[in-house]
């Protein structure tokens, strides 16, 4: 059965309201679910909070359930887009200290449970859809999409590619993501050369990739399956109103809040991004409800007993890549992530795909990203005006990333949450830039 195409861009093979079968829709959502690497976030603040392995399981599952449910709402109610929703790098900071500060899970989903209230109904009074239309111009939102794809290749590199496990090297782990990236480009361009014979594979380029990629790691003893065998079948996520509760504290409560607004930048961006590679324009009535239900999703993520979650641009590249755009593809991966926070051995699969497998596909998909912002911006008229309001963000993310910890360290505890998040603080720098630097008068 084909897939009707009635998209807005060219580049896409499938647009965002065509139909696509079942069986393709359920294939093309997994891989989606796979180049996410969701489980990285509730991973980070596990270790760093010294979770038991049952603690971190529960909130990895919780992550999955709480992903699933809140991309559901963005794609069928409110934003309307083909987002996925997953844990937000940019609380990780807060919520570690918050966690450590308080009285642990209960005290971060008391924040972030009033934080979520907070932004909804900044949705519903139409606050935001101001704000954007005053505050975030199309020079501003391209600008924002760059920094999130430039910001997400250190870690790509440190987090997945240059590190050493126990079954292998660094040398190892580096060809394993040169093999799956160079797949990856390959398939992709196959579609793109020959469209009729290469259409499957540009469409199903990620998760090729991926598959070879475990496939060769297998072969030099990276695929261990041990969490696989160890892990049951059935098991449930761990619940906020079940197995932590919620306590409430006035500095966790403004400190969130704050923490959420910076959100809203980065999943603005990812918004235009998403737009920018699907042809589709994005109102601000469709911003307003996209707030809504970024609101209503963190909502349900703090009551099932997770961080707050945001869209992610790495829905943005693949769908630049396959060129496949459909929203039935993303209510299939949201319905993916529903399913494996309930069953363990599935999860742990996912998880037993080796790092720089996944960091193969992370490191192309962020220079897409990246690559996407310059698309947004690339119409405007370039005086030294909007030079400086692109690059000085630029450098400040750049200087952030490279920030020493000792120095970082040395600032307040506030300041510091958000030094934890480039993307944020960049994206503020952006906003400043264009309304302090005033427009020449013969423009």
């Amino acid at each position: 059965m084909e897939a009707k195409t009635n998209g807005t861009n060219p580049h896409l093979t499938i647009g965002v309201n065509d139909h696509i079968p079942t069986g393709q829709a359920i294939l093309l959502g997994l891989q989606h679910v796979l180049a996410m690497d969701v489980y990285v976030v509730p991973f980070i603040i596990a270790a760093a909070v010294s979770m038991s392995p049952g603690e971190a399981s529960g909130l990895i599952q919780s992550t999955f359930l709480g992903a699933g449910i809140a991309s559901l709402i963005q794609v069928l109610f409110f934003l309307k887009l083909p987002v996925c929703q997953g844990p937000s790098f940019v609380p990780v900071g807060a919520i570690i200290g918050i966690y450590l500060g308080g009285n642990g899970m209960s005290t971060v989903l008391g924040s972030s449970l009033v934080g979520a209230l907070a932004i909804t109904i900044l949705g519903y009074t139409g606050i935001y859809k101001q704000i954007v239309r005053h505050f975030i111009p199309t020079i501003v939102s391209g600008t924002i999409i760059m920094i999130v794809g430039l910001t997400l290749l250190p870690s790509a590199f440190n987090g997945n590619i240059f590190i050493e496990t126990a079954t292998l090297s660094m040398n190892q782990n580096i060809l394993l993501a040169v093999i799956t990236a160079v797949i990856l480009i390959l398939f992709s361009m196959l579609g793109v050369y020959f469209p009729r014979l290469g259409k499957i594979f540009r469409i199903s380029s990620v998760i090729i990739a991926l598959i070879i990629g475990s496939i060769v790691a297998s072969f030099m003893g990276g695929m261990d399956f041990t969490s696989v065998s160890e892990a049951s079948f059935f098991s449930l996520p761990n619940f906020a109103f079940i197995d932590y509760g919620f306590d409430f504290d006035l500095s966790a409560i403004a400190t969130m809040i704050v923490i959420y607004m910076v959100l809203l930048a980065e999943t603005t961006g990812t918004w235009y991004a998403v737009s920018s590679v699907t042809g589709e324009e994005i109102t601000d009535e469709q911003i307003n409800q996209g707030v809504i239900g970024e609101g209503f999703g963190c909502l349900i993520a703090s009551l099932v007993g997770t961080t707050p979650v945001t869209g992610y641009s790495t829905n943005a590249g693949i769908i630049s890549i396959t060129g496949v755009a459909s929203k039935v593809v993303f209510v299939a991966a949201s319905v993916w992530f529903i399913v494996l926070s309930f069953l363990g051995k599935l999860s742990a699969l996912i998880n037993a795909v080796p790092a720089a497998v996944i960091g193969g596909v992370f490191v192309v998909v962020c220079v897409i990203i990246m690559l996407s912002g310059f698309r947004v911006i690339k119409n405007e008229e370039f005086s030294e005006r909007e030079l400086y309001i692109i690059g000085v963000p630029l450098i400040i993310a750049i200087g952030l990333l490279f920030m020493p910890a000792e120095l970082k360290g040395t600032a307040p505890q506030f300041v510091q949450y958000l030094l934890d998040s480039p993307i944020a603080v960049s994206a503020l720098a952006a906003v400043a830039m264009n309304k302090l630097i005033p427009v020449p008068k013969n423009s």
